[in-house]
């Protein structure tokens, strides 16, 4: 996917968002059964689908603060999918252009 087409994926994410898109935000995905039912559900999900993947993936324009574990931010640039020269989420099943600060349930070190 070219720089370009990152950038109009981010933007669209944005609006999707800013528009009142529901996410699942709060369905943290902190175990592998939970984990496992996400990702099957976004397998599910046609690869064109964006607010269906923003939808389960439990996107967020802001970092999550886990009442686990408060002093972990759990934002995209602290997620081991995250490509920060890109500002690209590398999981297999979501593989979509993200800011630094947004954050998603399958946020992982």
């Amino acid at each position: 996917m070219s720089e370009s087409d990152l950038a109009a994926q981010r933007k669209a994410i944005r609006e999707a968002l800013l528009g009142g898109l529901q996410t699942q935000w709060r369905e943290r995905a902190y175990d592998d059964v939970d984990v496992r039912r996400i990702v099957a559900e976004l397998q599910s999900v046609a690869v064109d689908c964006l607010e269906d993947k923003l939808r389960i993936a439990g996107f967020t324009l802001s970092p999550h603060v886990s009442e686990i574990e408060p002093e972990i931010e759990q934002a995209c640039r602290t997620c081991m999918y995250y490509e920060s020269h890109r500002k690209y989420c590398n999981l297999p099943e979501l593989k979509l252009g993200v800011e630094p600060e947004w954050s998603c349930i399958l946020w992982r070190v």
